[in-house]
């Protein structure tokens, strides 16, 4: 794709970049087949396509980010498919991210819309405010019913977002996970030493996660630390396009995790949701400009690894209590398009006693991405009803996925079980069973 960038704005290393991207678009529309929007609406601007004609012009033409080109960019799930299907190595995760970026610097929108993303911003990332919240959200659950029905709008209205936020809200909450700073020793002869990251939103919802994680970790000889000063990976405040919250968060873990290695050593960083993985192994780039950290940065990235990569290694001693149960694998966007991690956690499965269907279709996102399934929940429902239908069809007795965002979107429309991959890992080589509708 050809561009007209001023040797001025070249000067930029963001617009270096766009450029750089934007040159390696060849147009052949490969994209559109696996965009979750287009397969729905049809509409090329709702393309990755189309989105890069619209980010294209906006940052050549320095313009205030218009209304459409807002609507577009903010039906974009950043779900990735994109760059799986794409021939000719597009980088549309930063290309998408620094059009993000620009709006929020830039475009004014609707007081009542810029309050709710100012409050997603400051609850979601903080495990005590989002578990006060989800408590005040149970709470006024019952009260949704008297709520207008809003009509049907191209950008929906905070109505249709409060009522998306009342009906994610679970029923109950577990008592929380283990303390920031503690450490959970080597049972038998040490093997390694891992920090695991403790999660913001899962910490409150599913804390179960991590404790089969450190379970199954520390039963085959490694040690896991839950380092005291670690932060929210800034995943989603990075998605919201404020760029500033996000790198400070990146910044402060960077830190603290080095501060970890160079005391006792690590050697990975675990993560247990990959939506935070995928921002947690770009730190690299997302720091490239920063003296003060983009060499720690880089090493951050290289050390991070989604749990069933690390998993991988340990030659797992298995019971075979899977045996015989049809486990459905939801294979996250943030997984098999952002790390490029596709058949690991199915062979993991396999090779540990259960009978793992794939689900078609898997490559389109079921519609959580992030706070997607709060800003956008029309669309978010859509695709999460899409992704249902599909699991039913291969009749499973459970269904794992490897991200909890994914977890929470599923399981509000199925009753099947929805557990996490490290859970039934973790049962299969003596672990506890997980536990099922918790």
């Amino acid at each position: 794709m050809k561009t007209e960038f001023s040797l001025a704005q070249l000067a930029d290393p963001d617009i270096a970049e766009a450029d750089k991207i934007l040159r390696a678009c060849v147009h052949c529309g490969f994209c559109t087949a696996t965009c979750p929007t287009y397969v729905l609406l049809g509409d090329e601007l709702d393309s990755p396509r189309g989105r890069i004609y619209l980010i294209k012009e906006m940052l050549e033409k320095d313009q205030t980010p218009t209304a459409e080109v807002v609507k577009h960019v903010d039906r974009c799930l950043s779900c990735l498919s994109c760059m799986t299907t794409c021939p000719s190595g597009v980088n549309y995760m930063h290309l998408v991210d620094q059009a993000r970026v620009r709006i929020e610097q830039r475009y004014q929108r609707p007081l009542a819309e810029r309050l709710l993303r100012q409050v997603l911003a400051f609850v979601l990332p903080d495990p005590q405010r989002f578990r006060a919240s989800m408590v005040l959200a149970r709470l006024a659950r019952p009260l949704a019913v008297f709520l207008p029905t809003p009509r049907p709008s191209a950008t929906p209205g905070l109505v249709q977002r409060i009522k998306a936020m009342l009906a994610l809200a679970p029923q109950r909450l577990p008592s929380p996970g283990p303390l920031p700073g503690s450490v959970f020793a080597a049972l038998g002869k040490k093997r390694g030493r891992v920090a695991l990251l403790q999660g913001c939103a899962q910490q409150v919802l599913a804390p179960r996660i991590n404790q089969a994680a450190i379970s199954l970790l520390t039963r085959h000889g490694v040690e896991v630390v839950l380092v005291r000063d670690e932060q929210c990976c800034g995943a989603l405040t990075h998605h919201l396009g404020n760029d500033g919250d996000a790198l400070a968060r990146a910044r402060a873990n960077v830190a603290a995790w080095r501060k970890e290695a160079s005391g006792e050593g690590l050697d990975a960083i675990l993560v247990t949701t990959s939506g935070c993985g995928t921002v947690i192994k770009d730190y690299g780039y997302l720091l490239r400009e920063d003296a003060a950290f983009a060499a720690d940065a880089a090493k951050v990235s290289a050390l991070a690894k989604d749990i069933t990569e690390y998993v991988a290694g340990l030659d797992l001693a298995t019971t075979e209590r899977g045996d015989n149960i049809v486990v459905a694998y939801h294979s996250a966007c943030s997984l098999q398009h952002g790390q490029k991690i596709t058949g690991l956690p199915k062979e993991l499965l396999s090779k540990n006693g259960f009978v793992v269907k794939d689900v078609p279709e898997s490559h389109l996102c079921c519609g959580s991405a992030g706070t997607y399934n709060i800003l956008q929940p029309e669309l978010a429902g859509r695709l999460r009803d899409r992704k249902v239908a599909n699991i039913a069809s291969v009749k499973p007795d459970m269904i794992a996925a490897g991200n909890i965002g994914c977890m929470v979107q599923i399981a509000s429309g199925t009753s099947v079980p929805v557990v996490h991959t490290i859970e039934l890992l973790d049962w299969a080589t003596g672990g506890s069973r997980p536990a099922l509708n918790a």
